[in-house]
């Protein structure tokens, strides 16, 4: 028997990969869905998404759910506690994806900042491709000392750093419009 990390079943995603569940990735897109339909800043997203999981963890009889399945669950606790137009804006893509630019840097070499700004493109392009909703980029201020090749933070520091945002930025705005892309550069 296999012991899945605090009972809850894994979320089999649209193109076959098998993820934790993530509470905040729900609770996300229940505040976009929520936003969608008219509330502005709706508290009971996290009682959802707890009320789901404990579902999942307590009763669900399977290892794994689909993404259609876990979007119906929800739809079904959104229905029963009176906010089932919410549900027809709710939309699970992909959990968030964590992307450490420090590493982006290390593949492309120090001070090589063509080489960075082409990974970075192709590394969130193909996570805007695969379904993700939520990327997180974490590592900004050491990425840019690296770049720069600099032990403490200069004005070219500042610029690069901008730069890094505003292609970020860039990137994601020529997303789709279907797909909204959340960022989050730290």
């Amino acid at each position: 028997m296999i012991a899945l990390a605090d009972g809850m079943p894994l979320v089999q995603l649209d193109d076959g990969r098998v993820v934790a569940f993530q509470r905040d990735w729900l609770v996300r897109a229940l505040g976009k869905a929520a936003l969608k339909a008219g509330y502005q800043k709706w508290w009971l997203a996290d009682y959802v998404t707890e009320t789901a999981a404990g579902y999942l963890a307590a009763y669900f009889p399977s290892n794994a759910i689909s993404v259609p399945r876990l979007t119906r669950l929800v739809a079904d606790v959104l229905q029963v506690i009176g906010y089932s137009e919410i549900s027809s804006y709710l939309v699970l893509g992909t959990p968030g994806e964590r992307l450490d630019l420090v590493d982006l840097v290390r593949e492309a070499g120090a001070g090589y900042e063509l080489a960075f700004f082409e990974r970075l493109r192709a590394r969130l392009q193909s996570l805007i491709g695969a379904g993700t909703t939520d990327v997180d980029l974490v590592g900004l201020a050491p990425c840019v000392k690296q770049l720069r090749a600099r032990k403490s933070w200069s004005r070219g520091c500042d610029a690069l750093q901008e730069e890094i945002v505003s292609f970020v930025r860039t990137q994601t705005l020529a997303a789709p419009p279907e797909k909204e892309i959340s960022v989050q550069v730290r």
